[in-house]
């Protein structure tokens, strides 16, 4: 028997014997979260990946809102992803389970009798977030399938309308949000990759694409390009080389900011598996507009005039004209399922794109201003304190946001009581089983049994949410992590071995 166990059978031993049942059973809980503090703080206090960093910690009994355990519970950290937790609560609060976005295409005029467009046709961006090749409802495992179906399909409705030709261009237009692509405090960075897409009211495949570069077939050769989707539209300088089995595999890539130019260099050994970089797209609309086009010609409609882009449409409440005539129309799933994508993958532009949705359903303007200021009242209503939190942006890319981990646990204890919390407990990712937690907990007592939004920027490691313990009874929890030198999976895993000590 360890010291801690034959610690806990004296005490019982003596409890039993010395003192009313009534008053051993009352004693119980105490002695447990005792014992929980203990664990943790060695814990804490023995790892050295744990020593140098900033830890934030509270957890909560919720059926009575004892405090179990906490540490810097009401100091500042940066949350990264689990700001999202924020988003996704007020979005699910302020627009509701059921809300849908729609995508049209629309004309000034009626076509001729030749079925020809006089002027351009509009593909009018309405802010849904999944015109992609995601399964909805969702499903863990990969993405895949036909990146473009959804915009392929509102070409088809084209077509179905007798429409043969358009006399002037595509027009891309994501005027229902205010055009600011990026968040404030974001890192340079960040707009290149895919985890850091450009926010649009028209979204195509995430507003990202997958530049696949394999070896070519000698050494010597330049590498090979594939575009996923297979749609041309920034200039690629290719300097990646072949070079002979073993040698070094190394692909390097830069786009500056507000550029459409990539530069590409490195080498790949002949023979070897592809290289898969995951980029963002600059301006997302104009990348639609083109993607629209290029279906629409492949069906036999000729497109005279070129594709273009149009921000900032004056009409603010991002409703199209009656004046305009509608030949295609394509509804999202409801906003619900798009909320569990966000919170399970942990979809960056996703939240943005709901930040802004409340700002414009809610204030009129689709813009991050508008959501963030609807954030506060959404907060105050749910009594969390204005001095626990300093958020300004809807993923958590912000190096600036800030939190407290009693901010945190605050909120999650709202919407645990709330009528939305079946929903809302539905969202987050589940231990050992799906989203960002499926690689994580995947045996042992925690599997299944907690639901939690992870978060992760360099030096930051962060997990809040829920935890069932083998009694039944349940716990909030909110772990921060910050200012880590250690290697993220190291962190990571004194954070799963808390949340054991906590389940157990």
């Amino acid at each position: 028997m360890n010291t801690d166990k034959a610690f806990c059978f004296n005490i019982c031993l003596y409890l039993c014997s010395s003192v009313p049942l009534f008053l051993y059973f009352a004693f119980l809980p105490a002695l447990s979260a005792a014992d929980l503090a203990g664990r943790i703080d060695k814990l804490l206090a023995d790892s050295p990946a744990a020593a140098a960093a900033f830890w934030g910690i509270e957890i909560r009994d919720l059926k009575t809102g004892e405090v179990v355990y906490s540490q810097n519970q009401n100091k500042f950290f940066v949350p990264a992803s689990n700001t999202k937790l924020f988003t996704i609560a007020l979005a699910l609060n302020r627009l509701g389970p059921n809300y849908t976005f729609e995508t049209r295409v629309v004309a000034d005029r009626a076509p001729d009798q030749s079925g020809r467009i006089a002027g351009d046709l509009r593909l009018v961006g309405g802010g849904d977030p999944d015109l992609s090749a995601r399964t909805i409802p969702y499903a863990p495992g990969p993405v895949t399938g036909n990146p473009l179906a959804a915009i392929e399909d509102l070409a088809d409705q084209v077509v179905a309308h007798g429409i043969r030709g358009v006399t002037g261009g595509i027009v891309g237009d994501d005027t229902r949000y205010v055009w600011e692509p990026y968040g404030e405090n974001w890192a340079i960075g960040d707009p290149q990759f895919e985890y850091g897409a450009p926010v649009s009211a028209l979204t195509v495949n995430d507003n990202a694409f997958v530049l696949r570069v394999r070896p070519g077939s000698r050494v010597g050769d330049p590498a090979e390009l594939e575009l996923d989707p297979p749609l041309e539209y920034y200039t690629i300088d290719n300097r990646v080389l072949t070079v002979p089995r073993g040698g070094p595999r190394q692909v390097h890539f830069e786009r500056l900011p507000g550029s459409f130019h990539i530069d590409l260099w490195g080498t790949l050994p002949v023979a070897s598996a592809p290289d898969d970089l995951e980029l963002g797209i600059e301006d997302p609309a104009l990348y639609a507009a083109l993607a629209f086009r290029k279906a629409l010609e492949e069906r036999g409609v000729t497109v005279d005039g070129e594709a273009r882009a149009e921000h900032q449409y004056p009409t603010r409440d991002g409703q199209v004209p009656t004046a305009w005539v509608e030949l295609a129309r394509r509804t999202s799933p409801p906003l619900l399922d798009d909320l569990k994508i966000t919170a399970k993958v942990s979809q960056n532009l996703h939240a943005e794109m709901a930040l802004r949705a409340v700002g414009l359903a809610r204030r009129g303007e689709g813009s991050r201003e508008a959501g963030i200021a609807d954030l506060k009242d959404f907060l105050a209503s749910a009594g969390i304190p204005p001095d626990g939190y300093s958020l300004g942006d809807g993923s958590g890319l912000a190096r600036s946001n800030l939190v407290t981990p009693a901010t945190v646990v605050g909120m999650l204890r709202y919407m645990y009581d709330s009528p939305l919390r079946d929903a809302w407990l539905d969202l987050l990712p589940s231990a050992g089983e799906d989203g960002t937690l499926s690689a994580r907990f995947t045996d042992g007592p925690t599997k299944g049994r907690i639901r939690a939004k992870t978060g992760s920027l360099s030096h930051i490691n962060a997990l809040s949410g829920y935890a069932q313990r083998q009694s039944g009874d349940w716990l909030v929890f909110s772990i921060i992590v910050n200012n880590a030198g250690a290697p993220p999976s190291q962190v990571r895993g004194i954070i799963d071995r808390i949340c054991i000590l906590i389940v157990e």
